[in-house]
């Protein structure tokens, strides 16, 4: 089905804007607005063959081969989404915290959902097996201590190429990677201050990350599909862990000695718990996916 213009830069702004949050996948937008299968073929015919092509300069060869229409457009709004709302995010994390990860689990919250019912049969003990692995996978990783990653450019961009993978599978966040990783601050710091040296190489990253991952990735839901869905819709049900809106620091014993971890707790344990903000929030975030999945397919976009 050919997309508009219009439709595929609104999906690249919900993409944008989901690959900024932690715990939400630009994948899953991607998935439930239709355009998923369609740009994972523009990923992988970016091969050597396309590669044959641009040093013996057939760009109109070239540009087909990688479906250049759609991808450019769908970047575009990526791009737009993610430099326009880097700032923002920032400075709501700063002062608004509680609502803002209301937002974001409302926001997986309904894509989980919207998955799990476009996507996953529980019909099978392996699916049911899938899902369950990929709940305990997430929380288990949201629970873990925080580990210590490369700092400086090779940091960003070894983080680069392991995000990239996580934002184009349905239902797991490359921005949720980066917070495990101790890598989120500093990237959404070089997107906000344009740190040109910094951007280019989490860029070269991506790519490479982008490049090496994308053709496994379509192999194995050719092949596993029913599985994988189970497994990524389990993923991201089990990430809401990471973005439950109440959290309080504790100390974590480690190898490397004490070290301070965020940990989820009740609502009625924390002085301010803002719970009317937050239930609005969350109920926008959930509006906002379903609202995009439904102007998708209702009018063809």
């Amino acid at each position: 089905m050919k997309r508009s213009p219009a439709g595929v830069f609104a999906r690249g702004l919900a993409m944008g804007a989901a690959d900024i949050v932690p715990g939400v996948s630009g994948g899953t937008i991607a998935l439930i607005t239709g355009i998923y299968e369609q740009l994972l073929k523009a990923i992988v015919s970016a091969d050597g063959d396309a590669l044959s092509m641009a040093v013996s300069g057939r760009w109109n060869e070239l540009w087909h081969r990688i479906d250049g229409g759609f991808l450019s457009i769908l970047l575009l709004g990526i791009l737009i989404a993610i430099f326009s709302m880097a700032s923002v995010i920032h400075w709501l994390l700063t002062h608004y915290p509680q609502p803002l990860w209301s937002f974001f689990s409302g926001l997986i919250l309904i894509s989980s959902v919207l998955l799990i019912r476009d996507e996953v049969t529980f019909d099978s003990i392996d699916c049911l097996a899938g899902f369950t692995f990929g709940v305990c996978i997430a929380v288990g990783a949201v629970l873990m201590p925080p580990v210590s990653f490369l700092a400086g450019l090779p940091g960003l961009f070894f983080a680069g190429a392991i995000a990239i993978c996580a934002m184009i599978l349905p239902g797991i966040s490359g921005s949720f990677l980066l917070v495990l990783m101790g890598m989120y601050e500093q990237v959404l710091s070089a997107v906000k201050t344009l740190q040109v040296t910094e951007l280019l190489v989490l860029a070269a990253g991506c790519v490479t990350g982008l490049l090496l991952f994308a053709r496994l990735l379509q192999r194995c839901l050719q092949r596993y599909r029913a599985l994988a869905m189970a497994f990524l819709s389990g993923v991201l049900m089990g990430s809401l862990v990471a973005v439950w809106p109440w959290r309080q620091e504790v100390l974590l014993n480690t190898a490397a000695g004490a070290i301070s971890a965020s940990r989820p707790v009740l609502p009625s344990t924390v002085t301010d718990a803002q719970l009317s903000a937050c239930l609005g929030a969350c109920l926008i975030g959930c509006f906002f996916v379903w609202g995009t999945q439904a102007l998708a397919s209702r009018r063809g976009l």
